[in-house]
C-alpha cells in the first residue's frame, strides 16, 4: 500500500481524526512562522519571492517524476488555487510593507474560522453542536480583541498604516475561501499527494518573478545570499504549514482543522514579541 493509498483509508477514522489534529497544530506554528520569515527585516515581497522560488524548485521534482500527475476535475482545482493564493500572497505583501505583523496578522486571521466553519457546512455537509459554534465564536472574538488590543499600542494615524490594515482585511476573505477550495481540490484527487505536490508547484510560480523585477529596480539591492537564505528555509516551513492543514481536511473535518490553525496566532504573538521585538501587552 502506498502512502496516498494509506491516507485516504485513514480519513473518517479515529486514528485520522487524531492525525488531522496534530497535523493542524502542526500547521498553525509553522504558519506563524512563516509568516514572520515573510514580514522580517527583508522587504515582504522579496521574501516571499524567494520563498516561492525555493518552493518551485524543491516540488518540481515531486510533482514531475515522483507522484501521479493530475487528472481530470483536479487541473480546475490547481488553477483556481493559482488565482485564489495570488490574491493572497498579494494582499498579504501590501499589508505587511506597512503595518506591523502583530497587526496584520491577527486581522487576517480573525475571522476565517467562523467562516470557514460556515462554509463547511454548506459545501461539505459538515454538522457542528452549538458548544463547537460558540467555541469558533469565541476563538474568533479573542483573535480579533487581540488585534483591537494590539491597535491601541500604535499609532494608527499615518495613511501607510491604515491602509495595511484595510489589506489586511481582505486578506482575511481569502483565507477562508482558499481553505475551503484547497479542501475540496485535495479530496478530489485520487492521491492526496498529487494534489499537494502540483499545489506546491503551480502556486509558486507568480512570485519569483515579480520579486526579481523589484529586487532590479531598486536602487539599493539587498544582498541576494541572505535573501536566498531566507526563502530556502521559508519554504520548508511552508510545505509544513500549507501541506499539514490540507492534509487535515482532507482526514477530518474542514472547519476543525482550519479553527485548530488558527491558533497560529498565539504563536504570531510570540514570535513578534521575542523575534521582531514588536510591542506585545501582557493582555
Amino acid at each position: 500500500m502506498d502512502l496516498g493509498s494509506g491516507l485516504v483509508e485513514l480519513a473518517g477514522t479515529p486514528d485520522g481524526a487524531r492525525l488531522a489534529t496534530a497535523l493542524a497544530l502542526m500547521s498553525a506554528l509553522a504558519h506563524a512562522a512563516f509568516g514572520a520569515l515573510q514580514k522580517g527585516r527583508h522587504d515582504p515581497w522579496l521574501s516571499r519571492g524567494a520563498i516561492d522560488g525555493w518552493i518551485f524548485v524543491l516540488a518540481a521534482p515531486v510533482a514531475l517524476f515522483l507522484v501521479p500527475w493530475p487528472q481530470g476535475s483536479t487541473w480546475m482545482f490547481l488553477i483556481g488555487a493559482l488565482a485564489i493564493h495570488f490574491v493572497y500572497k498579494l494582499l498579504m505583501a501590501l499589508a505587511y510593507e506597512r503595518a506591523a505583523y502583530t497587526l496584520v496578522y491577527p486581522v487576517v486571521r480573525g475571522s476565517g474560522p467562523l467562516v470557514t466553519v460556515a462554509f463547511a457546512a454548506a459545501v461539505f455537509g459538515e454538522h457542528y453542536a452549538f458548544i463547537q459554534w460558540g467555541g469558533v465564536a469565541l476563538l474568533s472574538g479573542g483573535i480579533l480583541m487581540y488585534a483591537v488590543l494590539a491597535l491601541k499600542e500604535v499609532e494608527i494615524a499615518a495613511q501607510a498604516m491604515r491602509l495595511g490594515l484595510g489589506f489586511a482585511a481582505l486578506g482575511r476573505e481569502t483565507v477562508a475561501a482558499s481553505t475551503t477550495w484547497d479542501a475540496l481540490g485535495i479530496r478530489s484527487a485520487p492521491d492526496p499527494f498529487t494534489f499537494l505536490a502540483w499545489f506546491f508547484f503551480v502556486t509558486s510560480i507568480d512570485f519569483p518573478p515579480i520579486a526579481y523585477l523589484r529586487w532590479r529596480a531598486m536602487a539599493a539591492r539587498p544582498d541576494a545570499g541572505p535573501l536566498l537564505a531566507r526563502g530556502f528555509t521559508g519554504a520548508l516551513i511552508a510545505f509544513g504549514s500549507f501541506g499539514g492543514v490540507m492534509l487535515a481536511t482532507r482526514l477530518d473535518k474542514v472547519g476543525e482543522a482550519a479553527v485548530l490553525r488558527e491558533t497560529s496566532v498565539v504563536f504570531a504573538a510570540l514570535i513578534g514579541w521575542l523575534v521582531l521585538k514588536e510591542s506585545v501587552t501582557p493582555a
